[in-house]
């Protein structure tokens, strides 16, 4: 049947389109991806930052030997802090060399292996000397030796606690006439605002550039996948960069980037590190990779000379939160707006097609509370807006079963002659008005929809640990109820290829039920096909999102019910079926 291999070809290609792309797009259209300003090998991560000049960034210690690696509370409980406290945050600044290297999500919690959830938050910023250290801070490079602090600075604060109404101001005199003042504010959110001033009391005029940086020591759990980037990105001149991973980074490799604005950083799958400048100011930034690991981005200001007298200030940010789609849409905002903030969340060559869905579903949470019921419900708006579709295509197969004895015989007639075989197919198609493709179009049509909802449970951090019911404690997470583990009652997880739990099973049953709905087909090998893909992607989407599940679950009952009262309604296809 060539409405069945048509089919067939559809949803094979269409898929191989949706979930490719990301991967082979930029190899086969390089000139699409945002360009870099330049790139060259350059210093080590300690080094100075891209456009400074001379004293190394207070990174230079953040790797330790791994004899030497500590717990977080063991290192916390040492040395002078200033504690962070707001609604989103909780953590502290260390004092020494004024880095902020502490802070957990307190509205997220943490995660261990096989995506078990931890009831505590999850952790952003870790100092120094800790496994996975990650950290933010400012400074002034220099020239002039013995000028600007370093990352062994010990500087005094005005204040014990940083909170949304309390800003804090660190200060260092260097015993030479410069006086330096961090003035650090945040607010609700995950936003840092932090005022850099030098004032110049001193006999003669000095140089010196200010510059912002964050640091990590070894890569994510997550790496990048053809579906989401993970490691440093920004936006240089209003474009977003995803084009360099942590393996491009090789000790003493540099990226380098010039730019009006924009931002740097490090983005995990859920989580942002950002450092932004003014947005009307001219920076370098850099992405560097230095010896053990060590991975910092950078951002600085062109050296200035201050005069005797004369103050230097600079105005920047530092975001370090989660990628909550709503909040980053809100820095966006105002003359001072950071530009496409929210492509820090990687959604790939079809954002213009799963922000609206995303949207959507988060409206439908919004009214009932439960993201699984929110998905169930995207499933029956989706499947409502496409029945106009479905009725048609049911139209177009029963006329197809109607004339179908016609058909062969013409096949019957012209099997000698292809080419003339195809033009009367053609003219009996216009003649008895039928569309060979109409059974391709519904599919074509959910295949956008599925794939946006999988980018969705993959990215969203808003349904990261999110419950559905019963058993279903995270919708981004595969079923944990397995057949090899008596669906959860043994402690144990079968490798993802066996992890075949009660949602699969489910995936598996619906799609045989409705498969036995269609009208079988006549060839064998189509016949042994059709048969035996229920079970295959029963296999094949075990791993997957439970969330995923219950969309395409609910899209198979709905597509039964649907099959079922069109039957009513043409009463030939059922014969088809039956017989």
């Amino acid at each position: 049947m060539d409405d069945k291999r048509n089919l067939i070809l559809a949803v094979v290609l269409s898929a191989l389109i949706l979930f490719g792309w990301n991967f082979a797009a930029p190899k086969l259209f390089p000139n699409l991806a945002p360009a870099k300003t330049a790139s060259a090998s350059g210093k080590a991560a300690d080094g100075a930052p891209a456009g400074a000049t001379a004293t190394a960034t207070p990174a230079a210690d953040g790797v330790a030997p791994a004899a030497a690696i500590k717990p977080v509370d063991a290192v916390l409980a040492t040395g002078k802090r200033v504690t962070i406290d707001t609604p989103m945050l909780k953590g502290s600044i260390n004092l020494v060399g004024a880095r902020i290297d502490d802070l957990v999500l307190q509205k997220h919690q943490a995660e261990g292996p096989n995506h078990k959830i931890i009831n505590q938050p999850a952790r952003l910023f870790s100092p120094a000397g800790t496994q996975g250290a990650l950290f933010a801070g400012l400074g002034w490079t220099s020239e002039t030796p013995n000028l600007v602090p370093t990352k062994d600075t010990l500087w005094q604060s005005d204040g014990a606690t940083l909170t949304p109404t309390t800003p804090v101001t660190l200060s260092h005199d260097n015993g030479q006439g410069q006086r330096f003042l961090i003035t650090i504010a945040v607010d609700k959110n995950y936003m840092f605002t932090v005022q850099q001033r030098v004032v110049n009391n001193g006999t003669g005029p000095v140089a010196l550039a200010p510059y912002s940086y964050a640091s990590r020591v070894g890569m994510p759990k997550d790496p990048s996948s053809w579906t989401y980037h993970i490691g440093p990105m920004g936006v240089f001149d209003g474009k977003p960069n995803y084009s360099i991973d942590y393996k491009n980074l090789t000790p003493g490799a540099a990226e380098n980037f010039s730019t009006t604005g924009g931002w740097i950083g490090f983005t995990d799958k859920y989580w942002l590190t950002a450092l932004i400048p003014d947005q009307k100011a001219k920076v370098d930034a850099s992405m560097r990779g230095g010896a053990g690991g060590l991975y910092q981005v950078n951002m600085a200001k062109a050296p200035t000379i201050l005069q005797p007298g004369q103050q230097l200030d600079t105005q920047s940010r530092i975001f370090a939160g989660a990628k909550e789609s709503n909040v980053l849409n809100g820095y966006m905002a105002g003359d001072n707006g950071v530009p496409k903030f929210d492509r820090a969340i990687d959604w790939g060559w079809f954002y213009w097609f799963e922000m609206p869905i995303f949207a959507l579903l988060k409206w439908l949470h919004g009214m009932v509370g439960n993201w699984g019921v929110a998905i169930i419900l995207l499933t029956v708006v989706i499947r409502a807006l496409m029945f106009p579709v479905a009725q048609r295509q049911f139209a177009s197969m029963a006329q197809m079963r109607i004339v179908q004895p016609k058909m062969k015989a013409l096949q019957e007639k012209y099997k000698d002659d292809k080419p003339r075989l195809q033009q009367e197919m053609m003219e009996f198609y216009k003649k008895e008005k039928i569309n060979p493709l109409a059974g391709c179009l519904p599919i074509l049509l959910q295949i956008p929809v599925f794939y946006a909802l999988y980018k969705v449970l993959m990215v969203a951090v808003e349904l990261r640990h999110q419950p559905f019911a019963l058993w279903i404690k995270d919708l981004s997470a595969p079923d944990p109820a397995h057949i090899l583990n008596l669906f959860g009652y043994l402690d144990f997880t079968p490798p993802a290829f066996l992890g075949i739990g009660i949602l699969a099973i489910l995936l598996g049953v619906t799609m045989w039920a409705q498969f036995k709905l269609n009208p079988p087909p006549t060839d064998p090998i189509q016949q042994q096909m059709f048969a035996i893909m229920p079970w295959m992607m029963m296999f094949l989407m075990a791993p997957a999102a439970a969330g995923l599940l219950i969309y395409w679950i609910t899209n198979n009952v709905l597509s039964i019910a649907q099959q079922q009262f069109l039957y009513s309604r043409y009463p030939e296809m059922k014969q088809a079926v039956a017989q």
